[in-house]
């Protein structure tokens, strides 16, 4: 007598049902990211960008949907709204990442301008948004110029070579020693605009440098060209604004605000800097930067 074998199908789990994300869905929450990582793009001018904002913003489902897309592409989200539309920065480690050697390097090989091209950033970002509640206040935009940023850098270098001659100071440390007393000592020594002799910028003076920074900054959707004046003005955008925000925190730049050389005004525009000057002077009550 043969043991009958029970050949039935076991019974099925019962698997809970929830609000499943449909492949529709979740090409949405990547159609928001690719919005989000082109900086230029205004949501204001796009009604599909628009309308993917408006859902990220009324259905927590899918806001947590493309929260991961963007986590899953290196991304993090600093902000989704009007103003700045989807606004993301890349982590570290993330594809979408610009490395400072990277972007120095397209200019030049020297590590001593790899150098400066990191300050100049530092600077730009320090002018635009000198106090904290500059950063906190949404409707706040600052503006700079690239001979006021050299002038505000190199009264910096003066700044710290004071500090340095007070404490006896070795004053010809290592050019590639971190921080900002190994910085002035670079960017005092380069010239502003170059030798020529029609004072053209060339790419290695500090405000060729601070151009390039600046173009940069123009091409990520950071800045906005307002006009030709001071070698070039530049009004900030919601983007830069959260940007900064992000790296408020660095030691670099407390350093460089702590100096105190920033004037904040009442937001009414005055005089830049002379273009023509190879020691640019930031004189005083220039009004940098001055607000709108």
């Amino acid at each position: 007598m043969t043991e009958q074998v029970d050949w039935s199908e076991p019974e099925a789990v019962a698997v809970p049902v929830s609000s499943a994300v449909t492949p529709a869905d979740a090409a949405d929450a990547a159609r928001l990211v690719a919005f989000g990582v082109q900086p230029k793009l205004q949501p204001a001018r796009d009604q599909e960008y628009a309308e993917l904002l408006r859902r990220y913003r009324e259905d927590p489902a899918f806001a947590r949907l493309a929260d991961a897309v963007a986590t899953g592409l290196g991304l993090v989200v600093l902000e989704v709204s009007p103003r700045a539309g989807m606004a993301v920065t890349a982590a570290e480690d993330s594809v979408f990442a610009v490395r400072m050697g990277d972007y120095a390097r397209r200019t030049s090989a020297d590590s001593g301008d790899r150098f400066l091209h990191g300050l100049a950033h530092l600077a730009v970002a320090a002018m635009a948004f000198p106090r904290p509640e500059d950063l906190a206040d949404d409707g706040y935009i600052g503006r700079v110029s690239v001979n006021g940023v050299d002038a505000f850098v190199r009264q910096a270098c003066r700044r710290l070579e004071e500090r340095a001659d007070e404490h006896g100071e070795n004053t010809d440390p290592a050019t590639d020693a971190p921080g900002l007393e190994a910085a002035w000592r670079i960017w005092a020594r380069r010239s502003s605009t170059g030798a020529t002799k029609d004072a053209r910028r060339l790419a290695g003076s500090t405000t060729g440098i601070i151009g390039k920074a600046v173009a940069f900054l123009t091409d990520s959707g950071f800045l906005q060209r307002t006009g030709d004046d001071g070698g070039g003005t530049y009004r900030t955008t919601a983007r830069y604004q959260l940007q900064v925000r992000d790296m408020a925190g660095s030691a670099a730049m407390a350093e460089l605000l702590e100096l105190g050389i920033v004037p904040v005004t009442d937001g009414t525009a005055s005089l830049l800097p002379a273009e023509d000057t190879e020691d640019l002077e930031l004189a005083a009550d220039a009004g940098l930067p001055f607000h709108s």
